[in-house]
């Protein structure tokens, strides 16, 4: 097998679907944890994105010959078979899941030893704030939210995982963030900073 860096995404799919393991695994080590990402920031449960992670790559490693590349990235694709799963899991209850009292900001917690503790408060209240306003968000805007800020995809992209227009990505992305502020602005009295830092923050919570 030739250095893993140079093997596509769809070139495992290839190999994986006749039957070698260890490209299976390098997808998996590869695309988990993006995965595993987008399921918590949908549906804010460690469980849900763990039942979620595992049913996509279940799903890949059976039905994995639907891929089709003409149509999309590997990571579109596996995006796309996430959204469905957590749709699935919570349709009809607006996925609106509260995080359990012991689940981890581990990128936060990395940041609050180089902060005062009064600092420290006050960031995990931000973050908690608009972890909390995301999971608030309905469906159609807040899986905009998670894959165009949080995942940092393009609109493209985002557009393909949907199945709609660009323009479509654009407009809920727009009335997600102007959902979003008027959500987190009674929580702004102490800083002005939060509005602009919100999306950023909420990058921390997975």
């Amino acid at each position: 097998m030739k250095p893993n860096i140079d093997i596509t995404d769809a070139e495992l799919v290839r190999r994986m679907m006749s039957g070698d393991e260890e490209s299976f695994t390098l997808l998996y080590k590869r695309r988990h944890q993006s995965i595993y990402r987008f399921a918590l920031q949908m549906s804010g449960s460690q469980q849900v994105a763990e039942d979620v992670t595992q049913d996509v790559f279940l799903f890949l490693m059976k039905d994995g010959h639907v891929f089709d590349p003409a149509r999309g990235s590997v990571s579109s694709f596996l995006f796309g078979v996430a959204r469905n799963y957590v749709l699935r899991r919570f349709r009809g209850d607006q996925l609106t899941v509260p995080f359990a009292d012991g689940d981890s900001d581990e990128p936060f917690d990395q940041m609050a030893n180089e902060v005062s503790p009064l600092e420290d408060l006050t960031r995990a209240e931000m973050i908690d704030n608009v972890r909390c306003a995301v999971l608030s968000l309905p469906e159609r805007y807040r899986e905009v939210v998670v894959l165009c800020e949080l995942q940092e995809l393009s609109y493209g992209e985002t557009a393909e995982i949907l199945g709609c227009a660009i323009g479509t990505v654009r407009s809920r992305l727009h009335r997600a963030r102007g959902l979003l502020l008027a959500k987190l602005r009674p929580n702004r009295e102490q800083s002005e900073v939060v509005s602009s830092a919100a999306v950023e923050s909420a990058r921390c919570f997975a």
